[in-house]
């Protein structure tokens, strides 16, 4: 047995049991004849919230070089204040935490953690304590389900799910580091996203205003002529439309929690809860669906509820404006794109008109301009062609001037 210099101990023991079947452990006379015997172990006294001070032994190491790193590992980490709880599991961490997200994310959001959660992460790390996970148990299970043909943006999503959760065990000090920070593979690229051109925007919204003319077409018309995400767009009130101001503000967004449930919470982000200008086209779709919910009003009553909405003034399901989206494109044989994708085609539509990149990103209310370059970056090189070519004209203006043998002033650089 060997003494740990601060506090603890280092010692070899062994499964193998006497007559009563109870474990000799560190006493078992073959340890002392036989060196391969047992593995090695510690055991310290540390502070419990049950009951004051517990000891903690762990057992299993090669050597006694290992067991006392580890015992190190444990005093380090008690002189930081982290409380590693030995009977906490990464399943019941993760229930836990998932409970307290539960109160502060969307609706939609908190399925998707709940599903990652319960169907990639409990089943595979569920069993093993919160201090015992290591990234070799997370890049194994990365691994494998890229091998079992998982697409590698859902193995990413159900990873960062989990690296968020332990990274608030390290905040609350329950965790040394997170094995999952460097585990997680970096975030898959995003494709580029398929947009209209200006010609095939306006042959979808005249397709719908000859063929149509109905509440959906209006819906379309809206979202391209604002760039609206659907959801603002299905969560619209009356209330929050001003034509007056020929603006709207952007104060809910309706999302389908699993493709079922309809949910009508605040937008994606504070940047998100905003005006909007209305152009021309805007404001004649709303003023159609303003007259036409006005007809079914009694004189003089007030409009009140959803803009976009079912005959009973229910909410329109998401999946069904898709559905006629899709539907209405294919008639025309435009290239099939998602209904988030029209606020993508308002974007680029903005951008390649020579709308600056900062006006752009405060239409959109993204939170920061580096969220609109990220997106939109790729649009930007043809600005920078018109830049170095009106640049190479420019010197090419003064050059001819000086070639002209006209007198000029030439004064210090600015």
């Amino acid at each position: 047995m060997s003494t740990c210099p601060t506090r603890g101990r280092v010692y070899r023991r062994c499964g193998c049991r006497d007559k009563s079947h109870r474990q000799l452990g560190a006493s078992c006379p073959t340890l002392r004849a036989e060196a391969a015997h047992g593995s090695w172990a510690y055991a310290v006294d540390l502070p419990s919230p049950e009951v004051g001070r517990k000891t903690r032994r762990r057992s299993g190491y090669r050597s006694e070089q290992d067991a006392r790193y580890a015992l190190e590992l444990v005093l380090a980490a008690e002189r930081i204040g982290v409380f590693e709880d030995p009977k906490i599991t990464v399943g019941s961490y993760l229930l836990e935490w998932l409970a307290l997200k539960e109160k502060t994310l969307k609706a939609s959001t908190y399925a998707n953690y709940h599903a990652y959660v319960h169907k990639d992460l409990l089943p595979t790390f569920g069993r093993i304590r919160l201090v015992d996970l290591k990234a070799q148990h997370i890049e194994k299970w990365s691994t494998d389900q890229r091998a079992a043909g998982r697409g590698p943006v859902a193995v990413y999503r159900a990873g960062a799910v989990l690296r968020s959760a332990l990274g608030q065990a390290v905040r609350g000090k329950r965790l040394t580091y997170n094995p999952a920070r460097r585990a997680i593979r970096q975030r898959p690229a995003s494709p580029e996203r398929l947009c209209w051109t200006p010609l095939q925007a306006a042959a979808f919204l005249r397709h719908n205003a000859q063929t149509y003319a109905d509440q959906l077409g209006d819906l379309f018309e809206v979202i391209l002529a604002t760039g609206l995400r659907r959801g603002e767009a299905l969560g619209l009130h009356w209330t929050d439309v001003h034509f007056m101001e020929r603006k709207v503000y952007v104060r809910w967004t309706l999302s389908a929690v699993n493709n079922n449930e309809l949910h009508l919470g605040p937008p994606k982000t504070k940047a998100s809860l905003n005006w909007v200008s209305l152009n021309t086209r805007a404001m004649d779709a709303l003023r159609r669906q303003a007259d036409h919910q006005q007809s079914l009003l009694p004189p003089g009553a007030p409009l009140e509820g959803l803009v976009f909405a079912g005959v009973d003034g229910a909410p329109l399901r998401p999946q069904h404006v898709l559905n006629e989206l899709r539907r209405r494109t294919a008639e025309i044989g435009l290239p099939r794109i998602g209904v988030h994708d029209l606020r993508h085609t308002a974007a680029t539509i903005m951008i390649t008109s020579g709308v600056p990149m900062a006006v752009v990103s405060k239409t959109l209310r993204h939170s920061t301009l580096a969220t609109t370059i990220n997106i939109y970056g790729h649009l930007l090189k043809h600005a920078a062609d018109e830049a170095v070519n009106a640049l190479a004209d420019a010197l090419a203006h003064a050059e001819a001037d000086l070639d002209s043998g006209r007198p000029h002033r030439l004064g210090r650089a600015a």
